[in-house]
C-alpha cells in the first residue's frame, strides 16, 4: 500500500515540501492541506509590492497550480484541520470528514500577534488591520487614500515596509514603537539610526518609547477613531483613519498541543525536523529546531529558514537524514533599497561599520569575541556574500582590517 503524507499548511515551507518530495523521487501520495483559498504563495511581498500594486496577485504563486497537478500532488484549499488524532493516524477536517496518513507534516505557520488593550473585546473593526494574508492586504489597499492618517503599532521590518508604501502613496504615517529606538531587538543604534533617518527624509513620524495603552472608537463600536498613547510616561491621544497593528508573530502550535506534542515557542523538533512522534514533523515558522549556530533552541520566521527546513523535513522523509545547520538570514525592501542582514546580533559586543551611511551604502558588522556573528548590509550585495561566509566561518577577525573599506571584505572571509 502506498505511503500517505499529509501536510497541514499550504505556506512557503508546506509548498516548498511537497514539490521536493516529488522532485527526490517520493511516489506515494502527498495531500496539501491549506485553510486559505489561495495556492501556496510569497508573503514578503505583502507588504511592499503587493501593498503598493506593483505586483500581481498571480505572481505572488510559487508555483503555477498546474505544477501541482503535474506532480500529482493533491491541494485541498479552503480545509481547516480540527484536530489530530495520533493512535489512529487521521485529521478530523472542519467539514466533519477525517483523513488518515501515514506521515504528517505540520507547517501550520503563525499568526499576527493581535493587541491586547481596552476597546479590543468588540467584534473585528473596519479600519484596523495586520500584515499576514493575501485578504489582509486586499483589505486594507483599498484604504490606503492620499491624505489618510495611518497609525503604525510597532517598529519592527513589517511596520517600517508599510510605512513606506503608505507614505509613497500621499498618506500621514506616524509609527509607534514602545522601545527607544526602532529595530533594537535585531540591530544596533548605527542601523536604528539610520532606518530612523531615511523614513524621516519621506516624512515619516515617529513616537519612540510609546506605548499603546487603549483604543478610541466611533459610536457603533466598528471603527478606531483614536489611540491612546502614553510616551516617557505621558499620555497622548493620536488621531488615526487606520491603525496597523505590527507587532510580531505568533506560532500556530494548537493542533500539535491538543495532540499531546510538546510546544515550547513553536512545535518542539530536532534537527531532523521530527516531533517525539515518529509519524509527525514540523517545520517553517511554527517550528522550534535546534541550532548548531545559537548553541542553542530557536524558532525562526524568514523564507530562507522554510525553504531550508522543507528541504530538511523531505530528505528525513524520503530516509536520507541530513541536519538542518543553515545560517539564519533575512531581507527587507525599503524606498528602493535593499537591507540584508545575516546571523543574528543578540549579545554583540562591538559593532563595526563600513561604507556609508549618508550615500546609503554600508555594512555593519556585529562582532562577539573578535568573531563576526551577523552583519546587516544595506545597498553592498557583495558585502553580503563576503558577511554570510564571515558569520558561517566563525573565524577571528583583525577589527581594524574589517572597518577599513580599503581592505576587501572576501580576504577577511578567505
Amino acid at each position: 500500500m502506498e505511503e500517505r503524507i499529509v501536510i497541514v499548511g499550504a505556506g512557503q515551507a508546506g509548498g516548498e515540501l511537497a514539490a521536493g518530495l516529488r522532485k527526490q523521487g517520493h511516489q506515494g501520495r502527498i495531500v496539501l492541506l491549506g485553510d486559505e483559498p489561495h495556492p501556496p504563495y510569497q508573503r514578503p511581498p505583502l507588504s511592499k509590492g503587493f501593498l503598493q500594486g506593483k505586483v500581481a496577485l498571480s505572481d505572488l504563486y510559487l508555483k503555477p497550480l498546474s505544477t501541482y497537478e503535474r506532480f500529482d500532488i493533491e491541494l485541498r484549499l479552503g480545509t481547516r484541520v480540527e484536530a489530530i488524532d495520533r493512535s489512529a493516524r487521521e485529521l478530523s477536517l472542519q467539514d466533519g470528514s477525517r483523513l488518515g496518513y501515514d506521515k504528517l507534516v505540520l507547517a501550520t505557520g503563525g499568526r499576527a500577534r493581535r493587541l491586547s488593550l481596552p476597546g479590543m473585546e468588540t467584534a473585528e473593526l473596519e479600519n484596523l488591520f495586520s500584515v499576514r494574508s493575501i485578504s489582509d492586504i486586499e483589505t486594507m489597499r483599498a484604504k490606503f487614500v492620499a491624505g489618510n492618517r495611518l497609525l503604525i503599532i510597532g517598529g519592527g521590518y513589517i511596520g517600517l515596509e508599510v510605512a513606506a508604501v503608505a507614505v509613497q502613496l500621499g498618506l500621514q504615517v506616524t509609527v509607534l514603537e514602545a522601545a527607544p529606538r526602532l529595530l533594537s531587538r535585531v540591530t544596533g543604534p548605527e542601523v536604528s539610526t539610520f532606518i530612523e533617518e531615511l523614513h524621516h527624509e519621506r516624512g515619516v513620524e515617529f513616537r519612540l518609547s510609546c506605548e499603546a495603552r487603549g483604543l478610541e472608537l466611533d459610536e457603533a463600536r466598528q471603527k478606531v477613531r483614536g489611540v491612546h498613547v502614553a510616551r516617557h510616561g505621558v499620555p497622548e491621544r493620536l488621531d488615526a483613519d487606520l491603525v496597523l497593528v505590527g507587532i510580531g508573530l505568533v506560532p500556530n502550535t494548537e493542533l500539535a498541543s491538543g495532540a499531546g506534542l510538546a510546544v515550547d515557542d513553536g512545535i518542539v523538533v530536532d534537527e531532523y525536523a521530527c516531533s517525539a512522534d515518529p509519524a509527525i514533523l514540523a517545520i517553517g515558522d511554527c517550528a522550534n529546531q535546534p541550532s548548531a549556530y545559537m548553541g542553542g533552541r530557536i524558532r525562526l520566521e524568514s523564507v530562507p529558514n522554510a525553504i531550508e527546513h522543507a528541504r530538511v523535513a523531505a530528505a528525513t522523509l524520503m530516509g536520507k537524514r541530513e541536519p538542518y545547520a543553515a545560517i539564519p538570514w533575512f531581507w527587507s525592501d525599503q524606498y528602493g533599497l535593499k537591507l540584508q542582514m545575516v546571523g543574528l546580533s543578540a549579545g554583540y559586543e562591538q559593532c563595526i561599520t563600513r561604507g556609508s551611511a549618508g550615500g546609503k551604502e554600508f555594512s555593519a558588522f556585529y562582532l562577539k569575541d573578535k568573531r563576526v556573528i551577523a552583519a546587516d548590509v544595506i545597498g553592498r550585495p557583495a558585502d553580503f556574500m563576503a558577511a554570510k561566509r564571515l558569520v558561517s566561518s566563525r573565524a577571528q577577525v583583525e577589527v581594524t582590517r574589517l572597518g577599513d573599506a580599503a581592505v576587501p571584505l572576501a580576504s577577511l572571509a578567505a
